[in-house]
């Protein structure tokens, strides 16, 4: 070798040593077809170029994990995105070569996929290539798969999340796919051992400052990632404060693109990976019949664990709408569900829909929150000073009796008025959403395809009535109950000219020029 040669082989080595993505082209991955090895990142730019693009994300999110004091990241992807090969067998082995000492601990439902994985992780540091990246040339002094050790004092303990976790303590842990499959995700009793053991065992064996990467499928919204997960978590990817207080980088990869805040950056419809899976693969899984096919295409494919729900509802039903599509003239209106049960989770949900013309209900805006009933009051009358809205529903019973009072209060005070109306209170979910369901149906309900709130309210008509929550299909069964009592959007009226004659071209040119602006609601 040249003496340039030598000196970026060198900065190879060290950018494999800081660089997840450069250490992955680096080494051989086991199960992966020959790839292109010792990328040369000076001649052909940077590695995570070099890469699909779901992969160079993943590795992303790991490295920032395991740089990160205390770092926490949850991986969504369907089977097949080798998320396990990234996660479990490279990350364990970079951080083992680059900090000598390293515990890790490598859990799953059942140990002997953990030890599959540790196996293939015991076949990566085998490697020459590996060794030559590190200064002190690890090699393997101990190779049982359940627990080995690196030369370096670097050590992997793997083993089934519910068969008792023991050994040393851990500086990184990784959770690859703590449930078995849909029978276990489906039983409450398998969900909370789970949730226990991730608890009590597995976070009582982290030293401080101890790093945790989780990749799943998601099989039931109240699955480990659930409980973990904020009450009000829709899909999105980024920093997300979780309910035990931390903030989890989530990495949500979808099949097919359904949300346009895409981690990939990839347009609504488009498959993933398509210069390795063609979409006929995708759309074999997508367009296989029966409920059990569909709850897999949602929860494995597109990590959305939703419960099946009743089949009233379904994704087709709803149109989606960018803002130039959005008619001219619309009459607003809003509708309520307040929380007001103590010592329960629910949500204070206002949601505010237009109506046209032809009696079409499009959704403008939303609010959402666990909050008490002075905040979701202020909240809703922000909407209806925002929206200039003349009526809103509230429903009935014991809510209307919580809220009526203070509601009319506020509205004096603020001297913000609308005309609160309240509908029967009803306990059948899926007839409380009969009405707004056959509007739907119909194909006259339309949500914002860019807002962040419309796969949320979606996933709850379509999760009636068995959803872990169901607050923003109540304001939907409001609005479908109450569209008979308010008027359809009014067209504007005709200006009048003396002396011009109607429908000539000056009198058209006259309109163009004087038109009236619509009686609108807002």
């Amino acid at each position: 070798m040249t003496k340039d040669e030598i000196a970026r082989e060198i900065r190879r080595r060290l950018r494999a040593r800081t660089s997840l993505h450069t250490y992955a082209l680096s080494i051989d991955i086991p199960t992966v077809a020959a790839q292109a090895m010792l990328p040369d990142e000076e001649l052909l730019g940077p590695a995570s170029g070099l890469m699909a693009q779901h992969h160079a994300a993943i590795l992303s999110v790991l490295e920032r994990t395991a740089n990160r004091n205390m770092g926490r990241c949850m991986i969504f992807a369907p089977p097949g995105a080798a998320k396990s090969l990234y996660t479990s067998v490279l990350l364990p082995t970079w951080e083992m070569g680059r900090r000598p000492g390293s515990r890790i601990m490598l859990v799953s439902y059942a140990g002997s996929l953990a030890e599959r994985q540790a196996r293939r992780a015991m076949q990566v540091v085998e490697q020459e290539n590996y060794r030559l990246l590190w200064d002190e040339s690890p090699t393997l002094v101990r190779d049982a798969a359940k627990e080995w050790t690196l030369s370096n004092k670097s050590e992997m303990l793997s083993m089934g999340l519910l068969g008792g976790l023991t050994g040393n303590r851990a500086s990184g842990a990784i959770i690859d796919d703590p449930v078995a499959g849909r029978e276990e995700a489906d039983s409450e009793d398998i969900r909370q051992k789970t949730r226990d053991a991730y608890q009590d065992d597995l976070l009582s064996r982290l030293l401080p400052g101890a790093w945790i990467a989780f990749i799943m499928t998601r099989w039931h919204e109240d699955d480990l990632a659930g409980a973990i997960l904020p009450e009000d978590y829709d899909g999105r990817s980024g920093m997300v404060r979780c309910r035990d207080g931390l903030d989890w980088e989530i990495l949500n990869i979808q099949a097919k693109c359904e949300r346009a805040d895409d981690p990939l950056g990839r347009q609504l419809g488009e498959y993933l990976w398509t210069e390795f899976y063609p979409p006929q693969h995708w759309r074999l899984y997508e367009n296989a019949q029966g409920p059990e096919a569909a709850r897999a295409w949602a929860s494995l494919y597109q990590q959305r664990p939703s419960p099946q729900g009743s089949g009233r509802f379904n994704r087709e039903m709803f149109n989606l709408y960018s803002p130039k599509e959005l008619p001219q003239h619309l009459a607003y209106v809003g509708a309520s569900d307040f929380a007001v049960t103590e010592g329960r989770n629910d949500f204070t949900e206002h949601g505010l829909f237009g109506v046209d013309s032809s009696g079409n209900l499009w959704a403008r805006d939303w609010w959402s929150k666990q909050s008490n009933t002075g905040e979701g009051i202020d909240a809703m009358l922000n909407m209806v000073q925002r929206w200039k809205t003349p009526m809103w529903f509230n429903e009935g019973g014991v809510i209307d009796k919580a809220t009526r009072p203070a509601i009319n209060q506020q509205m004096r005070e603020r001297r913000i008025y609308t005309d609160l109306r309240s509908l029967p209170s009803m306990l059948d979910k899926v007839a409380k959403c009969s009405a707004f369901q056959a509007r739907a149906a119909a194909g006259c309900v339309y949500f914002p395809r860019e807002a962040p709130w419309t796969e949320r309210v979606i996933q709850q008509l379509m999760s009636l009535p068995a959803g872990r929550h169901d607050d923003a299909a109540d304001v939907c069964g409001l609005i479908g109950r109450a569209v008979d009592q308010f008027p359809l959007a009014r067209v504007p009226s005709i200006t009048r000219k003396e002396g011009i004659k109607p429908f000539t071209k000056e009198w058209l040119e006259y309109q163009a020029e004087n038109e009236r602006p619509a009686v609108r609601y807002r």
